[in-house]
C-alpha cells in the first residue's frame, strides 16, 4: 500500500505540537520522509540479523559503521536527498543478505519471521515509495499508545547515539558495545512481546549507552586536538578571502585548516563550530580567525551575507534557500539535491570557490566571546569554585543548554540568563547558547559567570563537572546547587536527556515544549520518578529554584 501522507514528530517543532503530516517544518518533503521511514524499516531488519550474528560470534565492522551512518542520515536536517536514501536502502538489504550467508556458513539460522528481515526493495524509486506504506511511525496503528511512545523514544534516542558514534568513529574511537545496543534497540522496535517495564529499561539503557558514546567522542576530540582551554574569539571580520564552516565535525575543520594554510584565506566558524576555537591543535593556525553569525534560525540571512565559500558538516543546518546552493559545499552525511557533496576530505572545491569570491573588503571590529570551559578547564579551578560555594559568593549553578530553533518561545532562555542573579554561574553548551552567548555577565572572583562548555556532545563534560563537584562535597548530584534548564530540538538532544535520566538526575526543566511522542502516561512516569517539568516563565522558574 502507498502512504498517502507523511507523519513525523521526532523533533520539537512538530506541527501544532503533534506532528508534521503534510510537509516537515524542517523542510523535509513527503517523498524524503517516506524513503527515510523505509530506510529505518530496512535497518530494523538488518539489526535483527546482526543480533543473530553476534550470537553466532559474527561481528561485521562494515555493518556496524553502516548502521550508524545510515541511521544518522535520518536525523532532523541531515539529509533530504531522495536518491541518497534509495542508495542506502539498497545497500542495507545487500549487507543484510551477506550477513545471513555468513551466519548460515557458521552453522546458524537467521530468524526470518519478521517481514523486515526478508524485505526486498523495489527496482524503481516510484515503487519504493509505494512500499513505504509498510513503514513509518504510524505503521502499527493498533499498538498500545504508551508502549509506542516508549518505542519511539528509544528509536529517536538511538538516532542520537548513531550520530555521536559516527563522529567518534571518524576520529578513530569505537566500542562494539555501542553498535550492539543500536542493533538490539532497532530489533526491539519490531517486537510485540515487550511490556512497559521492558521498554522503560530500554529507554534508560539508551541513556547509558549514549554516555559511553559521548565519552568515545570526547576521547576522539581531545586526543586529536587537545583539551579545550579558555579562549577569546572575535566576532568581527578580517579583510580577505573567507570560508565559513558550520556543523559539528572537528576533523573536517582540522583538514580544512591544513589545506588552506598559506593560501590567504581566513576561516570562520558558524553555529556549533564556535567551541573549536578552544582546542590547542586547531587554534594554533593563524588563519583560524573568528566566529560569524549566531544560530541556525538566522542562517538564510547569514549565508546570504557571507562573501566567501561555505562548508557545512553534519546537521546544524536548516535547508538552505535555492539561491545560495552554488556557494555551499557539504561534507560528511549532509545532503540535499543540487548541493556539492565532499566525501573524501579534499576541500579543493571549497578553496577554489573562496578564492573566486570577493571575501571581506575591510576589517570590521566586533565584540568577542569566550569559549573553552570544558571539564579540564573548569576542574582546573575546582578549588576556587568550591571555596566560592562554601563562602556563599556563588549561590547556584545553572546549566542552560541544548538546541536552538526558530519556533517562538526560545527567547525564554535569553531572558532566564539575563535574569539569573549576579551570585550565580551559567554553564552552557550546544547551539541553544546563541540566544545569549555574547551577553556580558561579568565574573565572580575571576570566574566568568558565563561558561561555554562546548558542543551538544560536550554534555559529557558538563556531567563530569557535576560528578566531580558532587564527589568534592560528598553529596549526590541532585543535592548540588545546580539546576538544569534545557532546550531540545532533535534526536541528539533526546539521547542526552535519556543519559541524564539514566544518571538519576532530577528536576530538569525542559522546553520550549515537551516531546510530542511522549504520551500522557509516560510523562506521568517521568514526573513521578524524575520530577521532570516543562519550563514556565524565567521569573517563576528562578523563584521556584532559588526561593
Amino acid at each position: 500500500m502507498e502512504s498517502e501522507t507523511m507523519f513525523c514528530y521526532q523533533c520539537e517543532q512538530a506541527a501544532k505540537g503533534k506532528g508534521c503530516d503534510k510537509m516537515g517544518v524542517c523542510g523535509k518533503d513527503p517523498e524524503v520522509a517516506a524513503l527515510q521511514d523505509l530506510l529505518v524499516y530496512a535497518l530494523t531488519g538488518l539489526a535483527v540479523v546482526a543480533v543473530e550474528g553476534r550470537k553466532a560470534g559474527i561481528v561485521d565492522s562494515e555493518i556496524n559503521v553502516f548502521t550508524a551512518k545510515a541511521l544518522f542520515s535520518t536525523l532532523t536536517n541531515v539529509n533530504f536527498d531522495p536518491e541518497r536514501m534509495v542508495e542506502l536502502i539498497r545497500k542495507c538489504v545487500n549487507l543484510r543478505e551477506g550477513l545471513k550467508n555468513k551466519i548460515k556458513k557458521a552453522g546458524g539460522k537467521p530468524d526470518e519471521k519478521d517481514k523486515a528481515v526478508t524485505f526486498q526493495p523495489a527496482t524503481s524509486k516510484a515503487e519504493l515509495l509505494k512500499q513505504a506504506g509498510i513503514a513509518g511511525l504510524k505503521a502499527d496503528a493498533a499498538a498500545n499508545p504508551d508502549i509506542l511512545s516508549l518505542k519511539h523514544t528509544v528509536l529517536f534516542g538511538v538516532k542520537g547515539i548513531a550520530a555521536y558514534a559516527d563522529h567518534a568513529w571518524i576520529l578513530g574511537q569505537e566500542d562494539d558495545m555501542v553498535y550492539a545496543f543500536i542493533h538490539e534497540a532497532l530489533a526491539a522496535t519490531l517486537r510485540s512481546d515487550l511490556d512497559l517495564n521492558a521498554w522503560v529499561a530500554l529507554v534508560l539503557k539508551c541513556g547509558e549507552i549514549n554516555l559511553r558514546t559521548m565519552e568515545l567522542l570526547d576521547t576522539g576530540n581531545t586526543t586529536a586536538f587537545g583539551h579545550p582551554v579558555p579562549t577569546k574569539v572575535p566576532l568581527g571580520t578580517k579583510k580577505g578571502k573567507a570560508i565559513l564552516i558550520s556543523g559539528h565535525d572537528l576533523k573536517d575543520l582540522g583538514e580544512l585548516l591544513k589545506q588552506t594554510q598559506g593560501k590567504g584565506i581566513n576561516i570562520y566558524t558558524h553555529g556549533e563550530m564556535l567551541p573549536a576555537h578552544g582546542y590547542p591543535e586547531l587554534k594554533k593556525y593563524a588563519h583560524f580567525y573568528g566566529h560569524y553569525g549566531t544560530a541556525w534560525q538566522n542562517q538564510a540571512r547569514e549565508f546570504a551575507d557571507f562573501p566567501g565559500a561555505i562548508l557545512m558538516t553534519t546537521n546544524c543546518i536548516q535547508r538552505p534557500r535555492d539561491s545560495y546552493w552554488a556557494n555551499i559545499f557539504t561534507s560528511g552525511l549532509v545532503g540535499w539535491p543540487g548541493i556539492n557533496h565532499i566525501a573524501d576530505g579534499n576541500f579543493e572545491p571549497v578553496i577554489k570557490k573562496a578564492l573566486e569570491l570577493q571575501g571581506f573588503a575591510a576589517d570590521t571590529e566586533g565584540r568577542s566571546v569566550m569559549v573553552g570551559f570544558a571539564r579540564n578547564a573548569v576542574l582546573g579551578v575546582a578549588d576556587k569554585i568550591i571555596k566560592a560555594i562554601k563562602g556563599k559568593t556563588i549561590r547556584h549553578f545553572f546549566l542552560v543548554a541544548g538546541c536552538d530553533g526558530a519556533k517562538p518561545g526560545r527567547n525564554y532562555y535569553t531572558e532566564f540568563v539575563e535574569k539569573a542573579p549576579k551570585d550565580t554561574i551559567v554553564m552552557t553548551l550546544a547551539c541553544g547558547k546563541f540566544r545569549f552567548f555574547d551577553k556580558e555577565l561579568g565574573d565572580i572572583g575571576g570566574i566568568p559567570r558565563l561558561l561555554d562548555i562546548g558542543q551538544c556532545n560536550d554534555a559529557y563534560s558538563a556531567i563530569q563537572i557535576a560528578l566531580a563537584l558532587s564527589k568534592a562535597f560528598n553529596v549526590g548530584v541532585n543535592d548540588l546547587p545546580l539546576s538544569m534548564i534545557l532546550s531540545w530540538y532533535e534526536q541528539k538532544a533526546v539521547a542526552i536527556l535519556l543519559t541524564l535520566l539514566y544518571l538519576g538526575i532530577k528536576d530538569i526543566r525542559l522546553g520550549p515544549s515537551l516531546p510530542a511522542f511522549i504520551s500522557h502516561n509516560v510523562l506521568d512516569v517521568l514526573v513521578k520518578n524524575f520530577a521532570i517539568k516543562p519550563i514556565t516563565t524565567p521569573d517563576e522558574d528562578l523563584k521556584a529554584i532559588l526561593g
